[in-house]
């Protein structure tokens, strides 16, 4: 909270390569601070900061409103083409002790709402959260789905998509209390859609109690 009138949230994005992980910060923040496109390889090798300007007309407190900032670190993939899980841990440990010293309210795990979670996917993906985040990951973790214009397009809406969902996802949803959200990477969202997604990431904090989760640096 950095004054009585306005909220800052800290963000944190992981994924894997290609899921649209530095597109989804784009679209929370409404800028282009991330580099996103197309590639054969891992884009993104190193950690960045992107802050949004105040946006009104998303929360309240005690019936006035507040400005709302969003802070979102964008982070390496993991599996990455050319860094090994200590690097990326490394690097992500580094820039959360540097920007993200008063804590983190939420990691957002970006998956593509098009692709099915495959066991041996699920499994890293959880121990590189949990090895990052420590014990409590299950508290300040989020499930971004993303490109959910193409479950829409194949006839899925969010409900039928879930009842058809594999075990792995299912079970990941479970663990993080079902904290999940979906993202259409494909369409320009609006003022409004990105409103509602924020309204539910602040949902999801205040459910949280608005703790913040500080993590330790490591050394070297």
């Amino acid at each position: 909270m950095a004054a009585s009138n306005d909220m800052t949230i800290n963000l944190l994005m992981l994924g894997r390569t290609q899921t649209g992980k530095s597109a989804a910060g784009n679209t929370l923040l409404s800028s282009y601070d991330f580099k996103s496109h197309l590639s054969p390889s891992s884009v993104t090798t190193c950690c960045s900061l992107g802050r949004s300007s105040c946006m009104s007309g998303i929360i309240r407190r005690n019936s006035c409103e507040l400005a709302l900032r969003v802070q979102i670190l964008d982070t390496p993939s993991y599996p990455h083409s050319s860094l090994s899980k200590e690097q990326v841990q490394h690097e992500v440990r580094r820039a959360l002790a540097q920007h993200f010293r008063e804590g983190l309210h939420l990691a957002l795990l970006v998956l593509r709402a098009d692709l099915p979670l495959c066991h041996d996917d699920n499994d890293q993906t959880i121990q590189f959260i949990q090895e990052l985040l420590g014990p409590t990951w299950k508290d300040f973790t989020t499930v971004l789905l993303t490109h959910a214009d193409k479950a829409e397009e194949a006839g899925f809406s969010e409900d039928a998509y879930l009842r058809s969902a594999s075990s792995n996802l299912l079970s990941l949803l479970s663990s993080v209390q079902h904290k999940y959200i979906f993202l259409d990477n494909q369409k320009s969202i609006i003022k409004e859609e990105r409103a509602k997604i924020l309204r539910k990431l602040l949902d999801f904090i205040r459910k949280n109690d608005h703790q913040l989760l500080l993590l330790k640096h490591t050394k070297g």
